[in-house]
């Protein structure tokens, strides 16, 4: 069974989204890098730039397959991960502590009424 902490808010596209005030980090979920594999390569989006909910911001690619990552809320890219661009492992090791792909900073605080809580995320992929 995959680890789904409970203070995080998820997409079923497998992101998940931690909110600190109007910065939120965003990265895979466990289910997520159990599917993928052992992680080789992560394109992280630039710092600055403007995303809405639902846009393919990153890409992981894995020895398996490559895979979109979606922004879970709109906003503006304020910090990257630097520490993946030499360790994508990282995600597999730790998805929801160091692991964390990068951080926006909130536009649209109502969009997170739409992400699914830990048991809603658990009940979409069959856990």
């Amino acid at each position: 069974m995959s680890e789904c902490p409970e203070n995080l808010s998820y997409r079923d596209s497998h992101e998940w989204i931690e909110r600190e005030k109007d910065v939120a980090a965003v990265g895979i979920t466990d289910h997520a890098q159990g599917e993928l594999g052992d992680l080789v390569y992560i394109e992280l989006p630039a710092v600055g730039r403007l995303v809405e909910a639902g846009e393919a911001v990153a890409v992981v690619e894995s020895v398996k397959a490559a895979s979109d990552i979606y922004a879970p809320v709109s906003g503006e890219v304020a910090e990257v991960n630097e520490e993946l661009e030499s360790d994508p492992g990282l995600v597999n090791r730790e998805p929801y502590k160091r692991g964390w792909l990068f951080r926006l900073r909130v536009r649209e605080a109502a969009e997170s009424a739409e992400l699914l809580d830990a048991a809603a995320y658990r009940a979409s992929i069959g856990e």
